[in-house]
Formats: structure tokens, sequence, C-alpha cells
């Protein structure tokens, strides 16, 4: 096995990377809910408001079946639960690729696989341990199977395997993270997959509100932060955070590989004692981002690089625990209409008929209900 292992990071240079990303916008399609739309209502809806990447957190038959021939690309996930079997055997990973991944090809355009959500931010050194072997075990099955070059397999992280991220020239990994960060890098560097972290203006803001302007963290005036080192001017937090992932990255020898954001987004609704949680916030913090990201531009640090992210999320998801917030990240309702106006469509307006009678329509005939109501708007 250590002689295959070896034969196989010598394989890994000749494989292009796959491009898991089209354009710089795309959303996380949780579905912890008990009230959400059909998946095939969930294409209409994306298609007609022209989004065409979407993340979801494990690999539902349903839902890939459903994106067949949408056109949207659609990165799958390995739950955390699933990674100590995939780490202790290849067979595992690729039995798992052949159930999940290999049947909807090439109808569903699977991009990407998410290996684990957050695992070197927690205090389970199992997972930790496990993460770089399941990564490696996955990849080789794609590669088995003559699938490494069209679908890249990833791990986002959160902001939690930071030490410190101000100003954003200082950002650096936890010690305790770098042992296990190190050889994951070092293999995302082989196979030439960038770096995914979970970046939340939003939670900064609500943990210390009281030493953020919440200007900066919603992309509004404000006076902005200096970073003495770079010489540079930020105005936002959403591209402080990042050259604070890049910092740290080059810290430890990887400046040169790629930041996307894998999760953003600010709550619409949340507790009284959630500071900034509120609609008119959501929407303003979602609506600058997309026109940020429509922009195509790049961070202070990296401004050749144009940044793409995903947000969280697209529906409300009335099952999450926690906070109320949790709840209520959604760019849309349960039912299918808009959470608030950023210049998205809902399958009906916010006021209009229930949906829940036009979900037991054909696709076809949800589109062409689409067309309709978007044309008499």
């Amino acid at each position: 096995m250590p002689f295959l292992r070896f034969i196989l990071f010598l394989l890994l240079r000749l494989f292009a990377a796959s491009q898991a990303f089209t354009g710089t916008y795309g959303v996380n399609y949780g579905r912890v809910a008990d009230n959400l739309p059909p998946p095939e209502s969930v294409v209409t809806l994306l298609k007609a408001n022209k989004i065409k990447n979407i993340r979801i957190y494990d690999a539902d038959h349903g839902v890939l079946t459903a994106f067949n021939n949408s056109g949207i690309g659609i990165v799958v996930g390995i739950p955390n639960e699933y990674l100590t079997g995939i780490s202790v055997s290849t067979d595992q990973a690729l039995e798992w690729v052949k159930q999940n991944v290999e049947p909807f090809l090439p109808a569903t355009p699977i991009t990407g696989i998410a290996v684990g959500n957050e695992i070197l931010a927690g205090d389970n050194e199992i997972l930790s341990e496990v993460l770089i072997p399941a990564v490696i075990n996955v990849y080789t099955a794609l590669t088995w199977l003559q699938l490494s070059h069209r679908i890249e397999v990833s791990s986002p992280h959160s902001e939690a395997v930071f030490a410190q991220t101000y100003p954003p020239s200082a950002g650096a990994f936890k010690e305790s993270v770098l042992p296990y960060m190190v050889p994951l890098l070092q293999f995302f560097s082989q196979i030439n997959t960038p770096f995914y972290i979970n970046a939340y203006p939003f939670l900064a803001y609500k943990n210390d509100p009281q030493n953020i302007d919440l200007n900066y963290a919603l992309f509004g005036r404000n006076s902005g932060t200096y970073d003495a080192k770079t010489n540079l001017h930020y105005d936002n937090m959403f591209d402080a955070q990042i050259d604070a992932a890049y910092a740290a990255l080059e810290k430890v020898g990887y400046g040169a590989m790629e930041v996307i954001v894998s999760e953003t987004g600010w709550a619409s609704k949340g507790d009284e004692n959630e500071a900034g949680v509120n609609l008119s916030n959501a929407r303003t913090y979602n609506g600058n981002l997309r026109k940020r990201l429509m922009k195509r531009k790049g961070t202070p640090y990296r401004p050749n690089v144009a940044v793409k992210a995903y947000v969280f999320a697209l529906f409300n998801e009335d099952l999450k625990p926690g906070p109320s917030s949790e709840r209520n990240f959604g760019l849309f309702k349960a039912d299918g209409s808009i959470s608030y106006d950023i210049g998205f469509t809902g399958l009906v307006p916010s006021s209009g008929v229930s949906i829940a009678v036009s979900f037991k329509l054909p696709i076809a005939s949800l589109m062409a209900l689409t067309a309709m109501l978007v044309r008499f708007l």
C-alpha cells in the first residue's frame, strides 16, 4: 500500500485540475427542513435566477437525479460520520463514489466532492486524523474511475482554524491545526485544489458588535481598516477575511493557492440577543455581496484573482438546531418566494398564490408558470 500511495503522488501532476466553479457566484442548498420545494422545482428556481453553482451537504440521489441536464454545477458532500470508514479503506471510498457519483454522470454535472465539513475547527481529534487519508482515498477512487480530471476533491474549513485574522497580513493558522493542515495543503497543492473557507462577517459582528463597525461588515460606507504591513486599505470585512486566509497560507508555504469562500451569508431573523440579525441587514449584506462578486474583482492582497463565493443558504431551514438565526439564512422562503429583494425572482410572488398547488405540477408546467409570472410582474 505505501508503494501504491507513492506511485499515486507521482501521477497526480499528470492530471489537469477540474474547475468546480463557473463564474463567481454560488449558493449552498441546505435541506435540514421538512417544508422545502421538491428538487425539480429547485432546479426551476435556480435556472430562473441564473445560478450556476450549488453545494449540497450529502449526495442525495433524488437531488442528483433532479439536476440531470440542468447545466448547474453541483458539489456533493461526504458527511463527517463517513470519514473514518473511508479513511481506512480505499474500497469503501471507491464504493461511495460508485454509488453516489458515477451513476449520475455525465447527465448531472457533479463538479466536486467536499470531504467532510469544518473538521479541523472542532475538538474531535479522531476526525482530524482521518481527514487526510479520507481525502486521498476519495481522490484515488476518482483516479481509478478516470474521473479525477473532472471532479475536484476539497474540504471546507471554518474561521476557527485561524489563530489570528487581524490585520489581514497577520493571518495565521493555530498551532494545534498545523499537524493536520500542512499535509492536507500539501496534497491539495499536488492536485490543484483551492483552499475553501467558510467566511462570515455576520458571525464576527454578532460576537463583537461593540468593536466592529456594522457598515464594515455589510459592505457599507465606512472608514475601513489599514494594514500597516502591506500598506493596504480594506473597506469591508469580507475581503479582509479572505486576505487573512491568503496570509495564513503564505506563512506555511502555500501562498499561491486560491482561496474560495464555501459559505458566507447573513441571517434575516434571530433571537433578541443576536446582534445585527434582521431582515434589513440580511438584504444589505447579500445584495452588496452579489454586486461585489458580479464585478469579478480580487481582494486588496490578491487583486488579480477574482473572488468566488457560495452564499449560505438557498432556503430557510426550519429543522436546524441552535439559535433562531440558524433557521433564517435563506435567500428564499420554504414556499419558493424571496425572503427579501436583492434581484432574484421567486417561483411565485411573496404575496401570490400558495406554491403548494404548483408543486404538484410536472416540471414543464412549473417552468411555464414561472415564465408567465415573470412576464406579468
